[in-house]
């Protein structure tokens, strides 16, 4: 408990909060976690929530912005952050926040962050401009969509420009369709060790594609039925070990690329979304710059984090593992915004 020094963890309650707060609590911290009035039912079931702060909406979090700075809060952000409070509500955040916010420009931007991981030489889809005439599948994503929401997918030109009149988002990018297993590889970077640890995977279950994909093609004509992509669970995997390696490189890859286009690169938990295709090669849909969701699957920890530790690790619980360490070494600075 003295190593945490007074230090509180503290989050939004929504997406992995559950597990963010476990971790922390396991790492013997005290936590604090802030609700809208729907969902304190939930939140208050669990002992290891040690305080909870409610108010009316997400939005209205910069109001008790003060009170966790007298409280000796750190910010673990997770994916409802810019959902519900914007992104430039979380660059503006005066509490202390865990990661580097300057990943965010590059997460919102589509573009931006395909550049990111071009430069770091994954291999990406490809992407198709406006005016190009699109030959094969393909999936348009708006900036932002979070969970599959702003997705839709089209087959060939013809069906792309009937499907855009009616897509209301002016920001998007139209990428190639790849075919083959999706898989999202939940990385954590440390700046203190300067090392990079694959944590857990998962394969994520979207509604009603991966339904459709029960019914034999023959069967759908005529249903009607639009592809969606909404994110509704996730499903644990591990790679093949020969796939191992190349993952592990890409992530550094990604890192060390960070450092390169923004001040102090990125650090903590991040996600790289990738395909494999049957020929065993990746490509990288796109990158998420924090914890995600499929990591909850892994509160009891996962194959992958036993490799490196003695005891259960969450993604959740090597974030405060992290604070605890930076706090030890005087080094909190370091990992805070």
């Amino acid at each position: 408990m003295a190593a945490s020094k007074g230090y509180k963890i503290a989050t939004l309650g929504s997406h992995s909060a559950l597990q963010i707060l476990k971790g922390a609590k396991d790492e013997g911290f005290k936590t604090i976690c802030i609700v809208t009035p729907d969902r304190h039912h939930l939140y208050s079931r669990f002992a290891f929530i040690n305080k909870i702060i409610k108010i009316p909406t997400f939005a209205d979090f910069p109001k008790i912005e003060k009170q966790l700075i007298a409280d000796n809060a750190i910010v673990i952000p997770h994916g409802s952050f810019v959902a519900y409070l914007g992104l430039s509500e979380n660059k503006n955040m005066k509490v202390p926040y865990f990661g580097n916010k300057q990943v965010l420009d590059w997460e919102s931007d589509r573009m931006k962050q395909r550049d990111w991981l071009i430069e770091a030489s994954v291999p990406v889809p490809k992407r198709f401009k406006r005016q190009e005439k699109i030959d094969r599948p393909v999936i348009i994503k708006s900036y932002g969509a979070s969970g599959g929401h702003g997705y839709f997918f089209a087959k060939n030109q013809k069906e792309f420009a009937s499907r855009i009149k009616n897509f209301k988002a002016k920001d998007f990018i139209i990428q190639e369709y790849v075919i083959g297993v999706p898989l999202y590889i939940h990385y954590f970077y440390s700046p203190l060790n300067k090392k990079l640890e694959i944590l857990s995977i998962d394969k994520r279950y979207e509604t009603n594609v991966d339904s459709l994909g029960r019914i034999p093609s023959q069967n759908q004509q005529g249903l009607g039925i639009e592809p969606s992509f909404v994110v509704v669970g996730n499903i644990p995997l591990t790679l093949r070990e020969s796939l191992l390696s190349e993952a592990f490189e890409m992530g550094e890859r990604v890192v060390a690329t960070s450092k390169k286009i923004m001040d102090g690169g990125i650090w903590g938990p991040f996600c790289l979304e990738t395909i494999i295709t049957p020929e065993q090669k990746f490509s990288i849909i796109e990158i998420s710059c924090r914890i995600v969701a499929g990591t909850n699957l892994f509160i009891d920890s996962s194959p992958y984090a036993s490799l490196y530790y003695e005891k259960p690790v969450s993604t959740g619980r090597r974030i405060a593992m992290e604070i605890k360490e930076a706090i030890k070494r005087n080094k909190l600075a370091r990992i805070l915004n």
